[in-house]
């Protein structure tokens, strides 16, 4: 069975590369969205707390993976040999993710959204948050994929192989 870059990116290294590229940011995203169920949740009341952590780890998270975005497209992308539309799709999807992710920062430190009100601020906030989680869920998806499943062959046309015994 093959594997596309996102899956072999995962499991090379190990542990570190699991770490930097899935668990940190993966565990940042959750208690994102953690704080932000509980900012409106106790919106009006004691959600200053919340709101103040939901806002550090929005701008964190944007930042770090902005880190990982630079240095994948500068030194693993240029060099990928593509193994077809799952490998695609995931690679792409992951690297996408800092478009909702950077702008979650952007929209925390004031640059992006400053004329903007609490609940306008909230919606753009909620509206990152989620296209994060899909494009985040379509890089996972696709990136388990075999993908010979989408057409990819690792063996060109004519190309043989020997096995041994």
């Amino acid at each position: 069975m093959s594997m596309t870059h996102y899956m072999e990116l995962l499991m090379t290294n190990q542990p570190w590369n699991l770490i930097i590229y899935m668990v940190i940011p993966v565990a940042l995203a959750e208690a994102l969205v953690a704080t932000e169920f509980f900012t409106v949740y106790l919106r009006g009341s004691n959600a200053g707390s919340w709101r103040t952590w939901n806002k550090w780890l929005g701008t964190v998270l944007g930042f770090y993976f902005l880190g990982i975005f630079l240095n994948l497209t500068i030194t693993v992308v240029p060099h990928i040999e593509w193994r077809g539309i799952a490998d695609i799709l995931a690679v792409g999807s992951y690297l996408s993710g800092v478009i909702p992710l950077f702008g979650i920062a952007l929209l925390e430190i004031g640059v992006i959204g400053a004329g903007k009100s609490v609940d306008e601020k909230m919606k753009i906030h909620f509206i990152l948050i989620i296209v994060f989680l899909i494009v985040a869920h379509i890089a996972m998806v696709f990136g388990m994929v075999d993908p010979g499943i989408t057409g990819w062959n690792p063996h060109p046309a004519g190309h043989m192989q020997h096995q041994g015994r």
